[in-house]
C-alpha cells in the first residue's frame, strides 16, 4: 500500500483541476519557469508563498528558512540567490516575515533549544541591537511582532550587501529588494516601507 497515499491522491485531483482549467499549463511549465519574484521566506507551513499572493506554479522562485534568515555563510541561500539573479533574472527580492515566527520569539527568549539555537543567532543579535525599541514595548506580543519587522529588516539589508546583488546593481541588472510581513490573523501582507533599488541607497536600511 502506498504510503501516505492521501497525498498521491490530492496531487492527482489538483493536475486534473489545472488541466480542466488550463490544458497547456503543464507543457509551458515543463519548457521554462520565468519568475519575476525571488521570495525568502519562513519555513513556517502555514505562510506558502504562491498563495499568499495567488500566483501559480512557476511565478515564484522560493527559498525558505526557519525565521526568513539571510545569512552571508549560508551558501544553501545565496545559491539560490545566484541561480534567481543571475539564470533566471528575477527583478523582484522579497523578504518576508511573518507576525507571531515561533523562530523569532525563541531568539528572544533566550535560552536553550539544541542545534537551531545556532541559526537564530543572528536573530537574536538583531534583538540586541534594537534592545531599547524592544524595551519600550511593554506588550510581549506586540514585542515578538515587532522583532518580526526588525528582522525583516534586517534580513533586507544582508540581501543588499550580498556580493550577488552588488554585483547585479554594479552591471545595471534591475534588481529591487523589498521588506514585508505576513499576518497571520487577518491573511494581508504588509510592507514595511523597505526598498532597495541600488547600493546608494542601502544606508536607509541600516
Amino acid at each position: 500500500m502506498r504510503i501516505l497515499h492521501n497525498l498521491f491522491e490530492n496531487n492527482r485531483q489538483w493536475a486534473e483541476k489545472m488541466r480542466e482549467s488550463d490544458p497547456g499549463f503543464f507543457k509551458r511549465l515543463s519548457q521554462e519557469q520565468r519568475p519575476k519574484y525571488l521570495w525568502i521566506g519562513c519555513s513556517d507551513s502555514r505562510v506558502p508563498a504562491n498563495q499568499i499572493v495567488d500566483l501559480p506554479p512557476g511565478e515564484v522562485f522560493v527559498h525558505r528558512n526557519v525565521a526568513n534568515v539571510v545569512e552571508q555563510t549560508d551558501m544553501n541561500c545565496l545559491s539560490v540567490m545566484q541561480f534567481a539573479v543571475e539564470a533566471l533574472k528575477i527583478e523582484h527580492i522579497i523578504v518576508c516575515g511573518h507576525y507571531g515566527c515561533g523562530g523569532v520569539e525563541a531568539s528572544l527568549k533566550g535560552g536553550r533549544l539544541g542545534l537551531i539555537d545556532n541559526w537564530l543567532r543572528s536573530v537574536a543579535v538583531v534583538a540586541e541591537k534594537h534592545r531599547t525599541d524592544l524595551e519600550n514595548t511593554p506588550d510581549y506580543n506586540e514585542k515578538v511582532n515587532r522583532l518580526c519587522e526588525l528582522n525583516v529588516v534586517e534580513q533586507v539589508y544582508n540581501v543588499c550587501r550580498t556580493t550577488i546583488v552588488q554585483e547585479a546593481w554594479h552591471r545595471k541588472q534591475p534588481l529591487s529588494v523589498h521588506g514585508w510581513i505576513y499576518d497571520l490573523r487577518d491573511g494581508l501582507l504588509r510592507d514595511l516601507g523597505v526598498m532597495v533599488e541600488a547600493n546608494s541607497e542601502i544606508a536607509k536600511v541600516e
